[in-house]
């Protein structure tokens, strides 16, 4: 815990605040890792509007075993489905004094799909705004244009995954 306020104290100095790019970095990683910690106003701009054709957005946490387990069918959609313009975002949900084991995961498993970490403690408020229908559980998916929205509080296949992302296209 005490990591975690020293972190929170160190970004203050430095100005920082949701929204903003944080660069983790560990003596222990070869390289950085960098993604954005946002709280939950700053995650409305993730669920809400999209320079993409299709918006995939996927709730997860390294403790999470679902979750762990379909992220690679997340990384080859964002891969394969570049060039038609969808966009695949990783929403971390893992708990704040975890920052570091999150950097270590994204780069031992070489994540290149964008990664948000949300830092907002306040799950009861938020959880209902992503979807009303959502308790809470991860993995979570919502895939969406500007047009069309939909909602998943499950794990994909590969193939579900995509034949999902394909009534988007």
């Amino acid at each position: 815990m005490m990591k975690y306020y020293i972190l929170v104290g160190v970004l203050i100095l430095m100005g920082c605040k949701g929204g903003k790019e944080e660069v983790i970095t560990s003596t222990k990683m070869s390289s950085q890792v960098s993604f954005e910690t946002v709280d939950y106003e700053g995650l409305e701009e993730y669920l809400e509007t999209s320079n993409a054709t299709v918006q995939v957005v996927n709730f997860w946490a390294t403790w999470c075993q679902p979750c762990v387990k379909e992220l690679p069918y997340f990384e080859k959609v964002n891969t394969l489905y570049a060039d038609q313009d969808v966009d695949v975002i990783l929403v971390s949900l893992d708990f704040p004094d975890h920052i570091e084991r999150l950097s270590r995961f994204i780069e031992k498993h070489n994540i290149q799909s964008e990664v948000v970490f949300l830092d907002d403690g306040d799950a009861n408020n938020w959880i209902p705004k992503v979807d009303v229908s959502w308790s809470g559980a991860i993995p979570a998916t919502i895939i969406y244009t500007k047009e069309k929205r939909s909602f998943y509080e499950r794990s994909f296949t590969y193939d579900e995954l995509e034949k999902e992302l394909k009534l988007f296209l």
